[in-house]
């Protein structure tokens, strides 16, 4: 036997492997091709983690859009030539009531082995003979093993350097698998910063949101930046970095950023229809339950909405929170009495925000939100600091927050404010003044999610054209002005009747006259 036939000998499996019943189904038609066809990568990761499978990928010793068309056909699905240099094909198809994505490529190289050498890391790079014992595994670089050490290795010494993404690959496996990576393949990781600026934009962006949508998106930040990667990506993080804030706050702006990424990671597990009695068994996260359940599903749907290209909601949240104090270094004072101040922060940070999503090629979508949020994410903070004398939240005040913070994003700052707060304080945590804040937060929420049509958008009294017609107006810009004002004071409950916005109206004219008249005076 060859030393490459030794190498592709099935071996046991480290641990048993529990397959789902559409890799069964899957068997005798892939089985069946006339070149062979191997499963591969991620899904014989994810089955010797116990982790689910939601998307299967195979390698063809031949053309492998020829079985994908197969595969499609034979369920009753669709059919995509993905890459036709390449010869790979997608199946998207229905088992058992779930959608499945399967893809079938031709090996790269000229054998199962080449193809898996020339993977990343060993965890990625094992893979079954559907023909043989499905306990079995083809594993010439030792995956299983590190899998059952809990390490990622490189599968050779210029994995990460034929191709640096995948430096932002393993950090982000090391952090949702809990592992530790491997030395020499840390030293690689370490050594690829430099070379994500010559690499495509969109492939560093999609995988630093995956990272972000990740599970522990705050520890894979810190490996990120430790590693020294994160500042090719996001550099407005290095000016962040031992900024000191005054009290409140009990760290520095780049620890407080971190701080609130690991908060707001914890609040959207709360909100999740994963949490469990443990899982918010904390303080903070307990008062959220207690106090904010109500808007749970709503905060799901939320979640659920798509992004442009795959990409989460949860992902934008987190890139928001991460730049939220972005425009802190430029801002930055102190007064005479020795305190850290940091004034119009938000308006800068939220020019920031808008070039770092640029550079990054996000959707304008995104962009447009990412720079809302950052914009107006002290909004929720004034209204506790002016909560000193009443905790009531005016209809004025809901009915401004959502005009000026929009819709989408308008809720993401109602997430994140949670956890500016939480990363804020930190352990020194007050009950009293942490429900306080959610009592700041919660008649925003009941105002979008409750009263829409009462507070933050209602139908108007009278439109633009009915104002120049009962007042006899010509068009222009006072016609605007008088719109917003009966718009804000509708929302506020200030008039309810048609009537009552006619006079209104006239009271806004006279105001716009009698300011006019004064300027000219003085």
């Amino acid at each position: 036997m060859s030393d490459q036939q030794s190498l592709l000998t099935p071996v046991p499996a480290p641990l048993y492997i529990e397959w789902p019943a559409l890799l069964t189904a899957l068997q005798p038609i892939l089985s069946a091709n006339p070149q062979p066809v191997y499963l591969v990568g991620g899904a014989v990761r994810d089955a010797l983690l116990r982790h689910p499978i939601h998307d299967l990928d195979f390698v063809s010793l031949g053309d492998g859009r020829l079985p994908a068309r197969r595969v499609a056909d034979h369920f009753g699905g669709a059919y995509y030539p993905l890459d036709d240099a390449r010869e790979i094909g997608r199946a998207i198809i229905e088992f058992n009531g779930s959608k499945y994505s399967i893809d079938i490529s031709r090996a790269r190289g000229k054998t199962l082995l080449e193809d898996l050498q020339g993977r990343d890391f060993t965890l990625n790079a094992m893979a079954v003979a559907l023909t043989a014992d499905m306990q079995s595994i083809i594993d010439p670089l030792g995956g299983g093993a590190d899998i059952v050490k809990k390490i990622i290795r490189r599968c050779s010494s210029t994995s990460i350097a034929d191709d640096p993404i995948r430096a932002l690959r393993g950090i982000r496996q090391s952090t949702a698998f809990q592992m530790m990576i491997e030395s020499e393949t840390r030293k690689d990781i370490r050594q690829a910063g430099e070379r994500l600026s010559m690499t495509s934009v969109e492939r560093v962006r999609d995988e630093f949101m995956t990272l972000l949508n990740g599970p522990r998106p705050h520890a894979a930040l810190r490996a990120l930046d430790m590693l020294g990667l994160l500042q090719w990506i996001i550099p407005e993080i290095e000016a962040m970095r031992g900024l000191k804030q005054s009290a409140p706050h009990i760290f520095d702006v780049w620890e407080h950023t971190l701080s609130v990424i690991e908060a707001l990671d914890g609040i959207l597990h709360t909100i999740s229809p994963l949490r469990s009695v443990e899982s918010a068994s904390n303080t903070a996260d307990g008062m959220i339950v207690y106090m904010m359940d109500n808007f749970r599903q709503r905060f799901q749907d939320h979640l659920a909405m798509p992004l442009p290209n795959g990409r989460t909601v949860r992902s934008l949240l987190m890139l928001e929170a991460l730049l939220h104090d972005c425009g802190k270094p430029a801002t930055h004072s102190v007064g005479v009495d020795g305190r850290i101040h940091f004034y119009k922060h938000d308006l800068v940070g939220s020019d920031l925000a808008v070039e770092r999503a640029t550079a990054l090629r996000l959707s304008n979508e995104e962009t447009v939100r990412l720079g809302n949020a950052v914009r107006n994410h002290m909004r929720p903070m004034h209204i506790h600091m002016n909560s000193i004398h009443t905790t009531h939240v005016s209809r004025r005040t809901v009915y401004r927050f959502w005009l000026a913070a929009g819709h989408q994003a308008g809720i993401d700052i109602c997430l994140l404010t949670l956890a500016d707060y939480l990363g804020m304080v930190g352990s020194s945590l007050s009950l009293q003044d942490w429900i306080t804040h959610i009592q700041c937060v919660t008649p925003l929420l009941d105002g979008y999610f409750n009263r829409h049509d009462e507070i933050v958008a209602p139908a108007p009294l009278l439109t633009g054209r009915e104002i120049m017609r009962e007042l006899d107006l010509p068009a222009g810009p006072a016609i605007g002005r008088i719109v917003r004002a009966l718009q804000e004071a509708q929302a506020s409950g200030e008039i309810a009747t048609r009537d009552q916005a006619i006079e209104l109206a006239r009271q806004v004219i006279e105001l716009g006259d009698e300011a006019e008249s004064s300027d000219e005076d003085g």
